[in-house]
């Protein structure tokens, strides 16, 4: 792959392109779409990791994407600095680098549903296991089954991005193709005829069979190496979007869960130091801080700052596998710390995200979800079938369902696949609180008082 075309500013759904200006690069303006953006506003009531936590410390989806893009910017700028030197670009700057990593990480979670994680489980297992769900499924093709019964919020957010958010727009929000490049860490379509290569990048889905000539289109603009059928080799710069959200989530997720007393001081001080580099003088700076909330805030920036520089030296050092499409695994695997960061994961996966409070509402979220999809899955098909003659229940619920999810005059698209994925898309655009407060109102667990 050639840098040149992989950082192209070709936008997506544009015919005739603008200049760039010196002041404000394509790259800013994309990540200023991206902020103004009602679906990253809805991120400030998406779980991270506690969901529907009554602290106000705690992290949302909202302010990790924050934080994911600033360490973006930061390896993107270091990155970039060295790889303009080693390829001679012109015309490219180390902050273009850092811009377009910093716009996909801001974007990076921007499909996920209620709940995180636990919400894609939710969907997925509503679709494979309720008579409803399976119903919808046998009546599709192979290659459309799996983006309900895999849901990813990666390719939802794909879909977000592209299709979702200014749907009137050829392209949707109409960022570069470098950006929709660089925030696609799984290119790859839900169905492959054959099985999917091997590595990382290929472990899950990126974008949907309805939005599979939309990816081929940006691939084509930046060059990416075709290594199936709809499938191509990771954009290098997604790999920096990867490695930012790792060390997000791995380090401030156990900040998270001292501040909320599910892990001690002396548990997460001996989780961290190790990261700093420099476990010894990290010791003596932390014998002048009185409270132990800035303690730990103290070795999370400090961790934080090493694992940046570990992981941009593994970019340059693999570089050349990575432009080839031949680097198979992950950077945090490869740094000097590498063991200290699955320590971090393995403490978050065994203590942290199995924490009571934690799974008893995403165990929540599971009834919330599957209950949503049922009551309007079940009425945009009966409307579909039935016309006027349908239900009174379903000709009052298609109200509560916004136009955009049901089409023109609230009649529900004909075909089966893309009027059960509009309501995947409102389902999966919910906030928590939104999810939550619907489900009551529609099983009768709370009524609206006029």
């Amino acid at each position: 792959m050639d840098w040149n075309r992989l950082l192209s500013r070709v936008r997506l759904g544009l015919s005739r392109q603008h200049p760039d200006n010196e002041a404000r690069t394509d790259f800013q303006r994309d990540f200023d779409r991206i902020v103004f953006s009602s679906a990253f506003r809805r991120l400030q009531d998406k779980t991270q990791v506690f969901p529907l936590s009554q602290s106000d410390y705690v992290r949302t989806r909202l302010t990790h994407s924050l934080e994911v893009s600033s360490v973006g910017r930061s390896l993107g700028t270091m990155v970039g600095d060295r790889v303009i030197h080693r390829h001679a670009l012109q015309g490219v700057y180390p902050q273009d680098f850092g811009a377009v990593v910093a716009a996909a990480c801001l974007a990076h979670d921007i499909g996920n549903p209620p709940f995180g994680h636990a919400g894609e489980d939710a969907i997925r297992l509503w679709f494979t296991t309720s008579t409803t769900g399976r119903g919808v499924l046998q009546q599709l093709t192979e290659a459309q089954q799996p983006d309900f019964r895999r849901f990813e919020g990666n390719a939802q957010g794909f879909r977000i991005i592209t299709r979702l958010q200014s749907p009137d727009n050829p392209g949707g929000m109409q960022l570069t193709c470098a950006t929709l490049g660089v925030f696609t860490k799984y290119p790859r379509a839900s169905w492959l005829p054959t099985d999917p290569p091997p590595g990382i990048a290929f472990r899950k889905f990126g974008f949907y069979q309805d939005d599979r000539a939309l990816f081929a289109e940006v691939a084509r603009e930046l060059g990416l190496i075709p290594v199936a059928t709809d499938a191509w080799s990771r954009h290098p710069l997604a790999w920096l979007v990867e490695a930012a959200d790792d060390i997000c989530y791995r380090i401030i997720d156990v900040e998270d869960a001292f501040r909320l007393q599910q892990l001690g001081f002396e548990r997460v001080r001996d989780l961290l130091l190790p990261l700093t580099g420099e476990p010894e003088h990290a010791e003596r700076k932390m014998q002048h801080l009185t409270r132990s909330r800035e303690k730990i805030e103290y070795l999370r920036a400090k961790a934080i700052g090493a694992i940046i520089d570990q992981a941009h030296q593994c970019f340059m050092a693999h570089e050349d596998e990575i432009l080839a499409g031949n680097f198979t695994g992950e950077l945090l695997d490869l740094i000097p710390a590498a063991a200290a960061m699955r320590a971090l994961k393995d403490c978050g996966e065994t203590q942290v995200y199995v924490s009571r409070p934690v799974v008893e509402v995403e165990a929540a979220g599971f009834e919330v979800l599957g209950g949503l999809l049922e009551a309007f899955i079940t009425t945009v098909n009966d409307l579909a079938a039935h016309g006027p003659h349908a239900s009174p229940k379903s000709r009052m619920l298609i109200h509560l369902i916004p136009e955009p999810f049901t089409g023109p005059g609230r009649q529900p698209n004909a075909d089966l696949y893309r009027r059960v994925l509009a309501i995947t898309d409102f389902v999966a655009g919910m906030t928590d609180s939104y999810a939550v407060t619907l489900y009551k109102k529609l099983t009768g667990m709370s009524l609206p008082t006029g």
